[in-house]
């Protein structure tokens, strides 16, 4: 239920989002006299002569719902992360075999000898407490 309601919400989104980038560029610049790219007085015929209120307060509702349902798609993915389903709970079992491993089929690989197998024992640490330099050699006993 949650997936479907953060594909509606993400929708919702872009199109939230084109719109708000529609309703930007339409807007007229301080500096401009007149909208030479929406040709010339082709906005102020559509909403009359307050089109640049008309515009900001488009603006500004379409900021507050991009906003909006940005932050719905974010608890959406929050709510999801937070309480994984039943195939999210745990790892995958994965079964291992205790057999060994079958020999390669015969091919190139199988006719070079394998690498021999080397184990090196294991010493504990001299303790430093025991240890002791010694200047000379010890004294033979008789």
């Amino acid at each position: 239920m949650i997936s479907v309601l953060i594909s509606i919400f993400t929708f919702v989104l872009i199109i939230v989002a084109l719109f708000l980038i529609l309703v930007v560029l339409a807007q007229r610049a301080k500096s401009d006299s007149g909208m030479a790219a929406m040709g010339g007085g082709m906005m102020e015929s559509a909403f009359g002569p307050d089109t640049s209120n008309v515009l900001s307060r488009m603006t500004i509702r379409g900021a507050v719902v991009f906003f909006v349902v940005s932050f719905l798609v974010y608890l959406g993915y929050v709510h999801v992360r937070s309480h994984p389903t039943g195939a999210r709970e745990a790892l995958p079992n994965i079964p291992v075999s205790t057999a060994p491993a079958s020999a390669p089929a015969a091919g190139p690989a199988a006719t070079q000898p394998a690498a021999p197998v080397v184990s090196v024992p294991v010493t504990q640490a001299p303790d430093a407490a025991k240890t002791t330099t010694q200047s000379s050699p010890p004294p033979k006993s008789p």
